[in-house]
């Protein structure tokens, strides 16, 4: 029986601090407000952009409306993700490893700004199936997303795996009944301390044979 392996996108297949840091402190510069540390922003990443547009802007006071930062920064972020986002070390030779089993994607980033993110890091087409925050009327960790993904792929979840830097990733596997793995070098494993993953691992290179061992 083949794996099914879900991914997360951001902090876990692709450092994406960078840029979504750049594009949180341009939203806060527009509001006359001073820039975040990227640590700070960083630990407000895995839920979505209006949860991350939200929590930057919550020492903002009344004076600015969510809904605008949110607006502010996803057309900034449209054109600037891109700019110094890169894969993790090991990303491509573990989806080498893994192109005999099912590999998807499941974000809490829009759909759309997930693909072009995959289109443009050169690893769109090694997914079965992509879906984003806005894919479904619930994002992670609710496992709606879960249940897509092994309808698209007719996989067994008794073989499936989630894949992710956080507790919603764990949260999310373990909602859906199947497995879940952690990375420690993504944005939030500092989070695992609460909802501890089935296995960690300190590289992905190390996520073949984790799953080959079953």
């Amino acid at each position: 029986m083949s794996a099914l392996v879900i991914f997360d996108l951001d902090g876990t297949l692709a450092d994406s601090k960078d840029d979504l840091c750049v594009s949180v402190n341009y939203v806060r510069g527009e509001f006359g407000l001073e820039p975040l540390d990227p640590s700070e922003i960083a630990l407000m990443i895995g839920n979505g952009a209006r949860h991350l547009i939200e929590r930057a802007l919550a020492d903002s006071g009344t004076g600015h409306s969510v809904d605008d930062g949110l607006d502010l920064f996803l057309r900034y972020y449209r054109e600037h993700m891109l700019d110094r986002t890169r894969l993790y070390p090991g990303v491509v030779e573990t989806l080498d490893a893994l192109a005999g089993s099912e590999l998807a994607v499941l974000t809490n980033k829009p759909y759309r700004f997930s693909c072009r993110m995959l289109e443009g890091l050169g690893i769109y087409d090694r997914f079965s199936a992509v879906y984003g925050g806005n894919s479904f009327p619930r994002k992670k960790p609710d496992p709606v997303g879960i249940y897509q993904i092994l309808e698209d792929t007719g996989a067994d979840a008794g073989a499936a795996w989630m894949v992710g830097d956080s507790d919603v990733d764990v949260r999310t596997g373990r909602a859906a009944g199947i497995r879940s793995c952690g990375v420690t070098y993504g944005y939030a494993p500092h989070t695992f301390a609460d909802h501890p993953p089935d296995h960690v691992i300190d590289t992905l290179r190390e996520l073949p044979d984790l799953i080959a061992a079953g």
